[in-house]
């Protein structure tokens, strides 16, 4: 008489969203999508909330909660006990801490899935705790997280690997105030107009474009309301394409989709900013593939591969560059954990490659589990 094994326990995913960056809203509606997305039959769901202030809360599983309804932005609240995670135990167990109660086991946990954007989730700081706490998680590492938040040493790292980035020039905290004749000469070194960006921040949050020097200290001001160091790049002519990147299989290379491109509607806003992408989708047309040669198109994708090996990123990127007129490709920025709202272009640009959104997250998934957490 055979013995009938046990059932093998689907794996747990923890999809953690929310946060303390300015990009709160942004992590709540990329959730509610991967929330709707992902396979229930392969896999256990387990939704977690960071509170603007930091605390961990078990919120419900309805992706509805988290999606933009009318005039209303969804956000995380505390709503009880905090949600904890081990620090390299034996098992992986979730637990709820509620004042006055023994910790609530909510079980073991497989993979974290942080769909966190910006400072505080994005930057490397996350990503430290897990691999202190030796959980696997969906995307980039400590290290590669830490640069491609930061876009000066992005643009350093880049440049050092043979990339094309465009001019640039960084404020630091208190520079302007003490020099602002050095400062503004450095920027006038650019060329006008130029881009004035916070550092360390997403979702075109704090961008100013600048056409008259006299306009840069409110431009300043405005980058600093998201990040005390401030990004100056000059404008580069050319049309912005975007590229997403997939991590490979067993050691295989990374995958790059089909480009998209975005184009602001004419008589609409300066650039691509945060309204355009979230809040104002009649603005803007998003187009992928980007009608592009097919030489260009190769370019492009071998440059995004290329961007997401220099920072040593994983699981996924998308990188966005610039096609000048004359055909070179010239680097933006790299971005470790992109968007996943239902008009966001890393989704997308995979869908008209031919893998679909469920599709996508359970292979972002499967990337995680066979990835080891500490050196690798």
């Amino acid at each position: 008489m055979s013995s009938q094994s046990a059932p093998r326990r689907k794996p747990r995913v923890l999809v953690l969203f929310g946060g303390r960056s300015g990009e709160h809203v942004v992590s709540c509606v990329t959730a509610a999508s991967v929330l709707r997305a992902i396979d229930r039959e392969v896999y256990d769901v387990l939704p977690v909330g960071i509170t603007r202030d930091g605390r961990w809360v078990q919120t419900a599983q309805d992706p509805q909660l988290w999606s933009f309804s009318g005039e209303s932005l969804p956000e995380v609240t505390s709503s009880g006990g905090d949600v904890v995670l081990p620090l390299a135990s034996e098992r992986s167990a979730v637990q709820v801490l509620e004042p006055g109660l023994a910790p609530r086991d909510l079980g073991d946990v497989d993979v974290v899935f942080p769909l966190l954007h910006g400072p505080f989730g994005e930057d490397g700081t996350l990503q430290g705790l897990l691999e202190m706490a030796d959980v696997r998680y969906v995307g980039a590492g400590v290290l590669a997280s830490a640069v491609g938040m930061d876009k000066q040493f992005m643009k350093l790292v880049l440049a050092g690997q043979g990339l094309p980035v465009g001019p640039y020039t960084v404020i630091r905290p208190g520079e302007l105030e003490r020099d602002p004749e050095a400062c503004t000469a450095a920027v006038e070194e650019l060329g006008l107009p130029v881009y004035v960006k916070p550092a360390r921040a997403g979702s075109s949050l704090g961008i100013t474009r600048v056409t008259d020097l006299a306009d840069l200290p409110a431009a300043v001001a405005e980058a600093r309301r998201h990040d005390p160091k401030v990004l100056v790049e000059a404008e580069v002519v050319g049309r912005e394409i975007e590229c997403a990147v997939l991590g490979g299989r067993a050691g295989e290379r990374a995958r790059a989709s089909l480009p998209g491109e975005v184009v602001v509607a004419p008589g609409g806003r300066d650039f691509y900013d945060f309204e355009s992408k979230y809040l104002d989708g009649a603005g803007v047309e998003l187009s992928c593939p980007a009608d592009l040669p097919d030489h260009v198109v190769a370019a492009v994708r071998d440059v995004a591969v290329r961007t997401f090996e220099a920072v040593g990123a994983e699981g996924l990127s998308r990188v966005d560059v610039f096609v000048t007129p004359d055909e070179r490709v010239v680097v933006n920025e790299i971005n470790t954990m992109p968007g996943f709202t239902p008009v966001s272009m890393y989704p997308r640009m995979w869908e008209r490659s031919g893998l679909g959104y469920a599709e996508l997250v359970s292979e972002l998934i499967e990337l995680a589990l066979e990835r080891p957490t500490g050196l690798r």
